[in-house]
């Protein structure tokens, strides 16, 4: 087991997501700030997404999966597009504060707890870092927001996106034996499907209303800039995460992959001149010091 390795890919992966989430966050924004508008986005984004990887699939001529790999990278895809749902949704609306601390907390506990069952109790110093590294994430992401109204609503995204995104993690890792390919595209599958279901639900839950133009429903161009930036980054992000969980344990890879919150809130700080609060810095600062004491 190659710890250094582990930690640097799961590193890579939280940077790629906090990317990522941004560039989601900022399409779903620009979109109208819906739950529509964030199916669509997600819908656009993970489409992207899995052309490439049904590309690369087919150049490499791998067999489709059954049984309980195919479950598992569909409930990866399941678990995944509701909680991007309930993420964009938070971070278009402002609300990134106590939603990215909640959901950040949870995707980490959820597969940590997971990983103490199957691979066994962290050593006392890793362990250490983990409780650090929570408290990083807590103390980078739940700061005072003005746009935030707080509330059951936010709560409700909050924890429903991490939740989510806890069970992705534990269902990529379950999963990891087909590769870092093959895993990604049957979520994506997943993905797809559950989203676009909801997107279905969604517009037949408005009786009487008629269905729209098709002119009507088309994304500006910079939406579909961020969408294929959020796909781009979000792939990517997804594959460093199996990679990593391939090179070393589940509860190191989830943990320091949690850590996404930053790299969201430093882009924020660089694009849109949103400066970090001490608050936020002794934070990261906490962070590093959390990956020292988990790759030791």
């Amino acid at each position: 087991m190659n710890v250094q390795s582990n930690a640097l890919l799961a590193l890579a992966a939280a940077a790629a997501w906090g990317g990522g989430d941004f560039s989601g966050g900022m399409g779903v924004k620009t979109a109208g700030g819906s739950t529509r508008a964030a199916l669509r986005f997600i819908l656009l984004s993970h489409f992207a997404s899995l052309s490439v990887l049904l590309v690369i699939l087919w150049l490499r001529h791998e067999p489709l999966p059954h049984g309980s790999l195919l479950a598992w990278g569909l409930l990866a895809g399941f678990s995944g597009g509701i909680s991007l749902t309930a993420f964009y949704l938070a971070l278009s609306r402002g609300e990134m504060g106590v939603s990215a601390a909640i959901s950040g907390l949870l995707a980490a506990a959820i597969p940590a707890l997971v990983s103490t069952v199957m691979e066994g109790a962290p050593g006392a110093l890793r362990l250490a870092g983990f409780l650090l590294a929570l408290v990083a994430i807590w103390v980078i992401a739940a700061g005072p927001s003005p746009e935030n109204a707080g509330g059951k609503a936010t709560l409700g995204l909050a924890v429903l996106s991490g939740a989510g995104f806890g069970v992705y993690f534990v269902a990529l890792r379950m999963d990891n034996s087909l590769g870092v390919v093959m895993p990604m595209a049957l979520a994506r599958v997943g993905s797809l499907v559950t989203c676009g279901l909801m997107l279905l639900a969604l517009s037949l839950s408005r009786p009487g209303s008629q269905p729209k133009p098709p002119s009507s429903q088309r994304m500006p161009g910079i939406v579909i800039v961020w969408a294929l930036s959020a796909a781009l980054l979000d792939t990517t992000g997804n594959m460093l995460f199996v990679g990593a969980t391939l090179l070393g344990r589940l509860d190191v890879a989830a943990v320091l992959a949690s850590l996404y919150p930053a790299g969201t809130i430093l882009l924020a700080a660089w694009q849109l001149h949103e400066k970090p609060t001490r608050r936020q810095v002794a934070g990261m600062f906490a962070a590093l010091a959390a990956v020292v004491m988990i790759t030791l």
